[in-house]
């Protein structure tokens, strides 16, 4: 009974819980409603109650505001204080992840999203596109708040090296 009432709290939190840039240097992102709910459909999901954790398997799709983030895991970790409903504190995406925006589009292997902090990073050969514009590395660290983005050619100041590569558009001349 006690795991079905987690299970039941959990669908509850996933159910209910909480203009672009000329540039892919700044994010789309900027004053995205962190604060909205967090949606969450998946195939499968397994709670683990004692360690304040749900596992979405599956085809899952996490939906807050405009963002939306799609992988095959998810990871929700979560607080529950004094018998209160559910906090998300910590989503961790795996395998095929592609996040979506109005305006901009990524894949990466790996995600997290801080929802705490409210700072999303992609790991594991980050591709990021706005239009006919381009940009891969291997981390791309997006802060929700301010809208900053990073994209580094490497995973970890002591990983081997690794280059960020882009293709931009060029304006048209004007005569």
């Amino acid at each position: 009974m006690r795991r079905l009432a987690a299970i039941a709290a959990v669908l509850h939190l996933a159910a209910a819980a909480p203009a672009p840039a000329q540039s892919l240097a700044s994010s789309a992102l900027r004053g995205h409603d962190s604060k909205a709910p967090i949606d969450v459909d998946a195939d499968r999901i397994e709670v683990l109650d004692a360690s304040n954790q749900a596992i979405f398997s599956g085809n899952v799709r996490v939906r807050q505001g405009s963002l939306s983030i799609d992988a095959a895991r998810i990871r929700v970790a979560y607080d529950r204080a004094d018998g209160r409903d559910p906090v998300i504190r910590r989503l961790d995406a795996e395998g095929d992840v592609r996040l979506r925006s109005p305006s901009e589009q990524a894949r990466a292997r790996f995600a997290i999203y801080d929802v705490e902090n409210r700072v999303l990073t992609l790991i594991g050969g980050v591709e990021l596109a706005r239009g006919v514009e381009r940009l891969s590395g291997n981390r791309l660290t997006i802060n929700l708040d301010t809208g900053r983005s990073t994209l580094d050619g490497r995973a970890s100041d002591t990983g081997p090296g690794g280059r960020v590569t882009g293709r931009f558009r060029v304006p048209e001349k004007r005569d």
